[in-house]
């Protein structure tokens, strides 16, 4: 009977395991139904940035329109967008709600880093990016999470760009968030 009960315990250790795989642990491509996605991998500290293969600012520097240059520290220092109490929640509750219950326990107690990149003409999500390590558990969620979030903020999210925040190519907005 321990021998019995041993085995169950183990069996369930190493289906754990492998659900537990990380799908990023090194730079591919993803080539989803209708969408595709980078994971990005630096080697040394196997940090990962995911973001939709249609990105056009991941890489790019954030650039004020009227002198053609890199921003300030102090324009990155300015108010991008008007502050309002409902799009942060609307954020967290996207994200959130897009995690499975058993994806939820996973990830509990862990954050990753959402990055929305805004268009400074109507303040809407233009791209999104996701930043986690390699060897943590953000890395073993699939990549159609990642796109579901992404449609959903993009189709449910919107900011107020200010007047500071027209002049650039794109307004960044980024946070840690941890999945309840």
């Amino acid at each position: 009977m321990k021998r019995m009960i041993i085995f169950i315990g183990l069996v369930s250790i190493i289906i754990e395991i492998s659900a537990q795989v990380s799908n990023y642990d090194k730079t591919k491509t993803f080539h989803e139904e209708g969408y595709t996605y980078q994971c990005d991998v630096i080697d040394k500290a196997k940090f990962v940035r995911l973001y939709n293969k249609e990105n056009k600012f991941t890489y790019a520097d954030q650039i004020n329109k009227s002198t053609g240059k890199t921003i300030t520290i102090a324009e990155e220092n300015e108010e991008h967008i008007k502050r309002e109490t409902w799009t942060k929640p609307k954020c967290f509750s996207i994200i959130n709600n897009a995690f499975s219950s058993i994806e939820k326990q996973r990830v509990k107690g862990k954050a990753l880093t959402i990055i929305l990149y805004i268009n400074p003409d109507d303040g809407k999500i233009a791209e999104v990016e996701y930043q986690f390590v390699s060897f943590g558990p953000y890395a073993t969620i699939p990549v159609s999470v990642y796109h579901n979030i992404e449609a959903e903020l993009k189709k449910n999210i919107w900011f107020t760009p200010t007047k500071e925040g027209a002049k650039y190519n794109y307004i960044f907005l980024g946070w840690r968030h941890e999945v309840k």
